[in-house]
């Protein structure tokens, strides 16, 4: 017990914390069941909704030993709102849409190391359903494709909502949405800033703004190309893909073996460093883990893939392993089934 759980998405929640005195809040937190001698947790969501909670934060933990567990959907907010807070008084973990192998968890379904090959039409069906809707966990939850198709157009709405238009002053948020739907149509692509600027009508330095917004947000992640040299790496054209391949799908990419390089990316994003490897004759390799492991996507492989990704990798330095990661089955060696490589 001595928990509390408050939503600041309601506007009488919030009311607790606008007295100054921050013993106030104490005894209003008392009043509600709290026992400030014992051990409290307080659980609090939408946290962007109060400007000056994390002082209240810093108050009650120091003096009560409050523990806080909090959540909130304006990042940008919360990465700049907490910044200098609470040094060494907090953890931070950042959501990301569900892996392959959430996603699966999330339908039902127990995963084992040794899946039986019996399941393989049920593992390939959900795995159609994860490059076609993604893995926001309330799209996952819908059951019919104009359901999953409308929650997807409410994340994005969401997302404009509380992020651009609330956190940022872009004096024309007509542009930075346009910027928004355009990338999307984008998703997987060199990002080629004189061109987008251009076609979007304003200057390389706002799209720049725009970019790094969005990434500060986590609503599209910038890869980079793989390069001994720091120096190669930070002036080549990094690729740009989004948080989510549902979003890709919903607005703008049709091709689906671009959905599925998407898909295939969002499984690894989250605990690897990812870059990509591209030649001045533009062959490429489309992701490098780690700086060592070589993947590339492709629909169905043949043997002029594996010899190509092979030729690639033998030149170079500290890359030890390659693999092909196929949409349909393959039996070539290096290669393996995407819902395979996904649970990993």
């Amino acid at each position: 017990q001595n928990k509390l759980f408050l939503d600041l998405e309601n506007v009488l929640n919030r009311k607790y914390f606008e007295d100054e005195n921050y013993e106030a809040i104490k005894d209003a937190f008392e009043f509600l069941g709290l026992d400030f001698s014992k051990k409290i947790y307080i659980f609090i969501d939408e946290i962007q909704f109060v400007k000056n909670l994390p002082s209240v934060i810093k108050y009650l933990k120091d003096k009560y030993k409050v523990k806080f567990f909090l959540t909130g959907s304006a990042s940008f907010y919360l990465k700049n709102l907490f910044s200098e807070s609470l040094s060494g008084r907090k953890y931070i973990f950042n959501i990301y849409p569900l892996t392959f192998k959430e996603f699966i968890k999330f339908k039902g379904y127990k995963v084992v190391k040794n899946l039986s090959k019996n399941l393989d039409p049920i593992l390939g069906k959900l795995f159609t359903d994860y490059i076609n809707f993604g893995g926001f966990p309330g799209v996952a939850l819908k059951d019919s494709c104009k359901e999953k198709q409308k929650k997807l157009q409410d994340i994005f709405s969401s997302y404009f909502e509380m992020e651009v238009e609330k956190l940022k002053d872009f004096t024309k948020l007509s542009k930075v949405r346009d910027t928004l739907l355009l990338l999307l149509s984008r998703s997987g692509s060199l990002l080629d800033i004189s061109k987008l600027s251009q076609e979007l009508g304003i200057t390389r330095i706002t799209l720049k703004e725009y970019i790094d917004f969005f990434e500060k947000t986590f609503f599209f992640a910038l890869v980079k190309p793989f390069s001994q040299s720091k120096d190669v790496e930070i002036r080549k054209r990094p690729k740009i893909y989004p948080v989510d391949v549902g979003l890709a799908k919903e607005f703008g990419i049709n091709d689906s073996g671009k959905l599925f390089e998407i898909a295939v990316y969002q499984n690894f994003k989250v605990k690897n460093a990812v870059n990509y490897y591209r030649k001045k004759n533009g062959l490429e390799i489309d992701f490098i883990l780690n700086k060592k492991d070589a993947i590339e996507v492709k629909t169905f492989a043949n043997t002029s893939d594996i010899h190509r990704v092979k030729k690639l990798v033998s030149k170079l330095k500290g890359i030890k392993n390659y693999k092909i990661v196929c949409l349909k089955k393959s039996p070539l060696k290096n290669t393996l089934w995407a819902p395979y490589f996904c649970l990993k």
